[in-house]
């Protein structure tokens, strides 16, 4: 299940990298250094200044626990 916390934050048109890192309690350098690539390129990637490639939103996605789906839909 999806929390609800989530879900609200999705509806309300938040970035799925940033919502799931936030309730993950992650920072984006945490989640950037597990996921192996930079701080900025995650920051690109949560304010939609860039798109991520299929292998960083999986690796993201691995590290979030959550599915690519989630983060790329």
């Amino acid at each position: 299940l999806i929390p609800a916390e989530v879900v609200y934050a999705l509806l309300d048109g938040g970035n799925p990298i940033r919502v799931w890192r936030e309730y993950r309690g992650l920072s984006q350098a945490e989640l950037a250094a597990k996921a192996g690539i930079s701080a900025s390129y995650l920051s690109q990637l949560e304010s939609g200044k860039r798109d991520g490639t299929v292998e960083v939103l999986s690796a993201l996605a691995v590290e979030l626990g959550v599915a690519l789906d989630d983060l790329a839909g």
